[in-house]
C-alpha cells in the first residue's frame, strides 16, 4: 500500500511544481518549451520502467498476476505506449474545445492543469473498477474486446470536424446550472455579475474537457487491460501518460494538419488490442509482439503524414 501512496504523492509533487514553480507566471507555451517538457515526461515515464523492475524483483508491490520482473517491465512499456498514443486523439478534441470557447493560449495551460488533475481521480476509479470486473468476471474481457473493435470502427468512419462543444449535452446542462459569461475574465473560472455567480468560458472548457476525457478513458482503460490486469502497472502507465498530455498538446496542436494519418494508427492499435482480448484464451502472444505492433503503427502514421503530400483541392470555376 505504501508504494501506491508514495507514487501518488510524487505525482502530486510534480503537479505542484508545474503550476507553482515552472508555470507560476502564466505565459504562452511555445513549441520549443513544449518539446523540452514532452521529452522530460517521456524520459521520466520510460525511466520508471527501472522502478517497475525493482519493485517486482524485490516483492515490494503486490503481484496478483504473478509477473516476472522482465514481463512486468514489458507490460508497463507497452501499456504506456498505448495510453500515450490514444492521448493523441485527446489533443485533436482539446484543440476543438479551446477554439469553440475562444480560450486564449495564455490560459490554456491552466485549464489543462486542472483538467488533468481531475482526470487522474476519474481514471484511478475506472482502473480499480475495470480490474475488479476482469478479476471477478472473466467473460467481461470479451465485452471489452468487442467494445474496442466497435470504437476502432467508429474512429475509422467518424469526422472530428463534426464535433461542436457548444451543441453538446454537457454545455446545455451547464447553462441550466450557472449563467455563462460571453467573455474571458482573466484566469478566473467564476466571476460575480450583479451579485450573481457566473461561469466563464474557462470553466466551461474545463468541464467539457474533463467529461470528454472520461469518454476517452472508456477506450484507453480496456485497451491497457488487454495487456495486463496488474493494477499498479495499469495505474502508473496511465497516469504518467496523462502527465505528459499537456506538453504534448502544446507541441503538436499547432501541427494537427501534418499528422492527418495518425488517426489510422490509433484505429490499428485499438483493433489489435480488441482482437487480443477476444482471442486471449486461444492465443497467447509474447509481449514483444504487442510492443512491436503498437510502435510500428505509430511510426507508420507519423512517417505517412510527413512523407505523403497533402492533396490540394481544385477549385471549379
Amino acid at each position: 500500500m505504501w508504494v501506491w501512496i508514495l507514487f501518488i504523492a510524487i505525482v502530486l509533487v510534480f503537479l505542484a511544481l508545474d503550476l507553482g514553480v515552472f508555470n507560476r507566471k502564466e505565459h504562452v507555451i511555445k513549441s520549443k518549451e513544449a518539446g523540452i517538457w514532452t521529452a522530460v515526461w517521456v524520459t521520466v515515464a520510460l525511466s520508471f520502467s527501472g522502478v517497475i523492475y525493482w519493485l517486482f524483483s524485490s516483492g515490494l508491490v503486490e503481484n496478483p498476476t504473478g509477473l516476472t520482473p522482465n514481463n512486468a517491465v514489458l507490460k508497463y512499456v507497452t501499456g504506456y505506449l498505448i495510453e500515450l498514443s490514444l492521448s493523441i486523439d485527446n489533443v485533436f478534441v482539446i484543440a476543438v474545445i479551446f477554439s469553440a470557447f475562444k480560450i486564449p493560449p495564455i490560459y490554456q495551460h491552466r485549464v489543462l492543469f486542472w483538467g488533468i488533475l481531475g482526470a487522474i481521480v476519474f481514471r484511478g476509479l475506472m482502473i480499480v473498477f475495470g480490474v475488479a470486473l476482469i478479476t471477478k468476471f472473466e467473460w467481461i474481457i470479451y465485452v471489452f474486446g468487442v467494445f474496442l473493435l466497435w470504437t476502432a470502427y467508429k474512429m475509422l468512419k467518424s469526422d472530428d470536424t463534426d464535433f461542436d462543444p457548444k451543441k453538446s449535452l454537457v454545455f446545455r446542462q451547464l447553462k441550466k446550472i450557472y449563467p455563462i459569461t460571453g467573455t474571458i475574465h482573466g484566469n478566473h473560472f467564476f466571476v460575480k455579475r450583479m451579485g450573481i455567480k457566473a461561469a466563464t468560458p474557462l470553466f466551461v472548457a474545463l468541464i467539457v474537457i474533463e467529461l470528454t476525457d472520461v469518454l476517452f478513458a472508456l477506450d484507453s482503460i480496456p485497451a491497457i487491460l488487454a495487456i495486463t490486469a496488474d493494477p499498479f502497472i495499469v495505474f502508473s502507465s496511465n497516469i504518467l501518460a496523462i502527465l505528459g498530455l499537456r506538453s504534448m498538446y502544446f507541441l503538436i496542436s499547432r501541427m494537427l494538419e501534418k499528422f492527418r494519418y495518425i488517426n489510422y494508427s490509433l484505429v490499428v492499435i485499438l483493433a489489435f488490442v480488441g482482437l487480443k482480448m477476444l482471442f486471449s484464451h486461444q492465443i497467447e502472444l509474447p509481449e514483444w509482439v504487442s510492443l512491436t505492433v503498437i510502435s510500428v503503427a505509430l511510426v507508420a502514421g507519423v512517417v505517412a503524414s510527413l512523407a505523403i503530400p497533402q492533396k490540394k483541392e481544385v477549385l471549379k470555376e
